[in-house]
């Protein structure tokens, strides 16, 4: 939005376009995966993590992934009921897990990971290579800008609340 635009609107805001499409994006994935595979988006995104970085903790997750520590929290424990997920004690720090997909975790991942590729092309189709490489680029900057932002947070005082003031 700009200020001095009578004519821009709130929806006009990079930011609100970002959230959108986020939004939109993931809304399908309930009807279209998580049903048949019984999986929140969430227990998918540490799925796809886990798929690509076996061995990751709990902490890598929530900064990968973006999530807050309970969400990813949640996720793991449904992966884990569900039996996709292992954890096995870090050798080098015994208060820390190093979590795997089980081999039933693995086959959903598989199953889902083909759905996810279709729907990223379905998704850039209109997308030109060059564009798509620079929004790429564009997004990096902007997670390495948000994460910085984020570390420097006063302690106490969680993410949310020093993205409001």
């Amino acid at each position: 939005m700009n200020p001095d635009d009578p004519a821009s609107t709130v929806e006009d805001t990079v930011f609100l376009k970002l959230v959108r499409v986020v939004n939109l994006t993931a809304r399908p994935f309930q009807q279209r995966v998580g049903r048949l595979h019984q999986l929140t988006l969430n227990e998918w995104r540490t799925m796809a993590l886990l798929g690509a970085r076996p061995g990751l903790t709990a902490t890598q997750l929530t900064d990968l992934t973006g999530l807050d520590k309970m969400a990813v929290s949640r996720a793991l424990a449904g992966l884990q009921r569900a039996g996709r997920l292992h954890r096995h004690e870090d050798p080098t720090d015994q208060r820390r897990s190093r979590l795997y997909l089980s081999s039933a975790g693995k086959a959903v991942h598989a199953a889902v990971a083909v759905q996810a590729r279709e729907r990223e092309a379905e998704l850039f189709a209109g997308v030109a290579a060059p564009e798509l490489q620079q929004l790429n680029a564009t997004l990096d900057k902007l997670i390495a800008s948000v994460a910085c932002c984020s570390a420097s947070a006063a302690p106490g005082v969680s993410t949310r609340d020093a993205e409001a003031a």
